[in-house]
């Protein structure tokens, strides 16, 4: 083997054991993100499988109002955030009311703290997502840059208002599907992992989410958290479809957080500069080391 091969392979070793060791960090970073959404499927198993002084749903309750005050005496959640989750937590019980109330999904277990048949514990598991979202700005240095706010939020509201309204009239997902490619054409997310900075398209992300909160509806509905009426005699797969769903949901989370994370810089709505409007009527493309500031290319 020649002096050269030897190079080359020894680049490509390292660039190899640098590849798995950014997986490892962002694998890492991404199971701090995950603490609040681990803790609750931590109390999910346990109280499946050990016994209780209360019914499993009001020990669920406790245990999570809990873990919350924790997180909050710890530092690990601000008081903002806080805020974020527990109005995420009313969003989700209300949609929880709606669903259980046509028969969506139901809850097997016990438990007296409920409201309109939903244990008062299911809002939990929204927040979690919300808390998710928060962790991440946070812990990956997210930045999102060129979001249209309000065509987003729009369609973030309609993605839930869907969620009501598609029993009674016609289902608008796939609709409201394209108006979130097109509207969030060109918006990216960009993260830490390590010393380098990566980006990707914001609707991917929320794609991504939305397939892990899928795996994580299967656990939930497997450990007897809720059940879907094919799964009353034997537990089965939830539906594909669901993930598309939660993708969805995943942007209403997304926006209460951002109206948050405006304040700080964090994300960066899509707005044209004065500078860039000149530069296009006068003919000229502007510096050309312009595109070498971008934040992205650290």
């Amino acid at each position: 083997m020649t002096t050269s091969s030897l190079a080359v392979n020894s680049s490509r070793s390292a660039r190899a054991v640098q590849a798995a060791a950014q997986l490892f960090r962002f694998a890492w970073l991404e199971l701090q993100c995950c603490l609040f959404p681990l803790a609750i499927f931590a109390g999910l198993a346990l109280s499946a499988v050990l016994p209780l002084p209360v019914a499993r749903y009001d020990a669920l309750l406790v245990y999570a109002l809990a873990v919350t005050a924790a997180f909050y005496l710890l530092g690990l959640e601000t008081r903002r955030e806080l805020a974020i989750i527990a109005v995420f937590h009313l969003v989700g019980l209300v949609l929880e009311i709606f669903k259980v109330h046509v028969g969506s999904w139901s809850y097997p277990d016990e438990g007296v703290l409920r409201l309109g048949g939903v244990p008062l514990y299911s809002g939990f598991m929204y927040a979690a997502v919300a808390s998710y979202i928060c962790q991440a700005f946070r812990r990956l240095r997210l930045q999102v840059v060129g979001l249209r706010v309000l065509p987003t939020a729009v369609l973030a509201a309609a993605a839930y208002v869907n969620f009501f309204t598609h029993h009674l009239i016609w289902d608008l997902r796939w609709v409201i599907a394209a108006g979130f490619v097109i509207t969030l054409w060109g918006c990216t997310v960009a993260f830490t992992v390590g010393r380098r900075r990566y980006r990707m398209p914001l609707a991917v992300s929320f794609v991504l989410i939305g397939f892990f909160l899928w795996l994580a509806e299967n656990a939930g509905t497997l450990l007897g958290a809720w059940q879907y009426p094919n799964q009353v005699q034997i537990w089965e797969m939830v539906h594909a479809g669901k993930w598309g769903s939660w993708a969805l949901l995943v942007s209403l989370s997304f926006m209460l957080v951002a109206v948050l994370k405006t304040r700080d810089g964090s994300v960066q709505p899509r707005r044209r500069s004065p500078e860039v409007t000149i530069a296009r009527r006068s003919g000229h493309a502007g510096p050309p080391d312009q595109r070498a500031a971008s934040p992205w290319d650290s």
